[in-house]
């Protein structure tokens, strides 16, 4: 009968264990100098060799001729355990028996010696699946077992477990393990099994695997199945994926706003049959990945990239800024999550995303709009925005026209030379034309951070706010402050219940002056409703201005 790669390549000693020497070293250890903690508590990702570990631990301590703390794997004791004969050894499933009574039941076995080992070994596996009664059960089992039992606890989600179980055990915390680890192991058993694997396949799958040993071995396994020679391709294929090379083509389509590789991209994808939950998350993962090297000089030791890979992506990462790539992140982050609610759908949700990443006004998240004040604000610094209508004319003496001599007739009589038009004035580009009131020809600059005093009335009189959202407020040539109402009820309503000085109180704190009532002038114009000014649009329409 076949057996699946994981299993028969599963470590036997401590020695075989990869990745987890910060563990492996502890228990070894313990076992060398005869002292075993009555309750170890292992807990980590998945495929990070927790219940492998256990077991191990569990042939360990019952060895009859330990080696250098590891188990030889050839007494008696280790044989039984490993084929699973042994009673001694009892191994549970916390998902499938997590009720009280069968915690119970462990209890009221514990008080037995072992039948044929040195120690009862209980392993309880996805132990954060026991209900609240079975944990309180076994408390006091836990606490102070016997001195011939053994709890070995694993979990994947320490935090469901109650603090009491917690610090009641010796914890280890297993970590991924890196990809190096995982692609130097895989090319080992790939050797072993005749199997034809190219480094960069290795590599490939080890990096899918996501620092799983068993995920890696068993992507292997997966890859081998046609019997051919394992390459990049063919992990791909396997695996859904489109390759890491055309989604950097893809994020350059991005930068670039090239909307027609955009959409080839996607129906590439598409027609090949890829799955797009898969093709998103590696493109969420170069963009992880452009962020690290865009935030810190020490980008090579949070990424697991090859020496060119990584030069290329630093080139595709100087056409993002930080906020652009963090306003993009949220993009893809919300259209993964839509793509798993409506499976049938993910190829639109795919495009529209990437069509507003390529154009940040289509966004208007707090992301997006930190990301165009960030980009202004690099353009103000390098000297590329200027001031909206303030044309730079450069100012040029009229040049004197030169004196043609008249032309004579025949005769000699001298031709009276007509006379010349005035010649034209260069007018100067005319400035863009402010707001005129409502009620005259006078020329208003609007005034900025009206929305501003609109809050702070909010706090105090909401109504009288609410009134005002729609006002618009401008300054005249006499610094005074016009208030244009959208209609005539909202002006009632300002003039009564001492609105009016609430208003005046407002603009004094906003402008830093003082505003006498003969300088409030309160207008009413008959308009649609207008889309609320925000502070980012104040900021927008202030700087945008000099790059359109």
């Amino acid at each position: 009968m076949h057996q699946a790669l994981y299993r028969k390549w599963r470590p036997k000693t401590f020695d075989d264990v990869c990745g987890q020497e910060h563990i492996t070293s502890v228990l070894r250890y313990e076992i060398k100098n005869g002292a075993p903690s009555h309750a170890y508590l292992f807990c980590g990702s998945r495929g990070t060799g927790k219940t492998t570990c256990a077991k191990i631990l569990a042939k360990a301590v019952n060895c009859e001729a330990p080696v250098n703390g590891s188990p030889c794997c050839k007494c008696p004791s280790c044989l039984s355990i490993e084929n699973g004969s042994a009673t001694d050894v009892l191994e549970m499933d916390a998902a499938s028996n997590n009720g009280v009574e069968n915690i119970r039941d462990i209890r009221d076995e514990v008080v037995y010696t072992p039948s044929q080992l040195r120690y009862r070994v209980y392993i309880v596996d996805e132990v954060h699946m026991l209900s609240t009664s079975a944990f309180n059960a076994l408390l006091k089992t836990l606490e102070e077992p016997p001195a011939h039992v053994i709890f070995i606890l694993a979990t994947t989600e320490l935090h469901k477990l109650p603090a009491t179980i917690v610090s009641r055990c010796q914890r280890f915390d297993f970590r991924r393990i890196a990809s190096s680890v995982l692609a130097s192991r895989i090319s080992y058993i790939a050797k072993e099994e005749q199997i034809e694997l190219d480094p960069a396949a290795a590599e490939r799958i080890a990096r899918m695997a996501q620092g799983g040993m068993r995920d890696a071995i068993s992507l292997l396994e997966l890859c081998a199945g046609g019997g051919a020679k394992i390459d990049t391709q063919t992990v791909d294929e396997m695996m859904g994926s489109v390759g890491r090379e055309s989604i950097l083509s893809l994020v350059g389509a991005v930068a670039n706003a090239d909307y027609d590789a955009i959409f080839e991209a996607i129906d590439e994808a598409v027609s090949a049959s890829r799955d797009l939950a898969v093709f998103w998350q590696d493109l969420i993962g170069v963009y992880r990945d452009m962020l690290v090297m865009k935030t810190t000089d020490r980008a090579a030791r949070y990424l697991d990239l090859a020496d060119a890979e990584a030069s290329e992506l630093k080139t595709l990462a100087a056409h993002f800024t930080k906020g652009t790539l963090l306003a993009h992140c949220r993009l893809l982050e919300d259209a993964l999550f839509a793509m798993q609610k409506a499976n049938a759908v993910k190829r639109m949700v795919a495009e529209l995303t990437l069509v507003r990443m390529c154009d940040p006004r289509l966004d208007t998240s707090l992301e997006s709009l930190v990301a165009r004040v960030e980009k202004l604000e690099d353009a103000a610094l390098t000297g590329a925005l200027t001031a909206k209508g303030t044309p730079q004319v450069q100012a040029q003496a009229p040049a004197t026209p030169k004196k043609k001599s008249a032309p004579q007739q025949p005769d000699g009589d001298v031709q009276a030379e007509p006379p010349k038009a005035e010649p034209a004035i260069k007018k100067q580009a005319p400035t863009p034309a402010a707001p005129k009131a409502a009620n005259g020809g006078r020329i208003l600059t609007r005034m900025r951070g009206f929305i501003n005093c609109v809050e702070r009335i909010r706090r105090e009189n909401a109504m009288l706010a609410s009134f005002l959202g729609d006002a618009r407020a401008y300054l005249d040539e006499q610094k005074r402050v016009v208030v244009i109402l959208p209609n005539a009820f909202a002006e009632m309503m300002l003039e009564q219940n001492g609105g009016r000085d609430v208003l005046r109180h407002a603009l004094c704190l906003e402008l830093a002056r003082e505003v006498h009532d003969n300088e409030l002038l309160v207008e009413t114009r008959d308009a649609p409703r207008a889309k609320n000014d925000t502070i980012i649009d104040d900021i927008l329409s202030a700087a945008e201005g000099g790059q359109e």
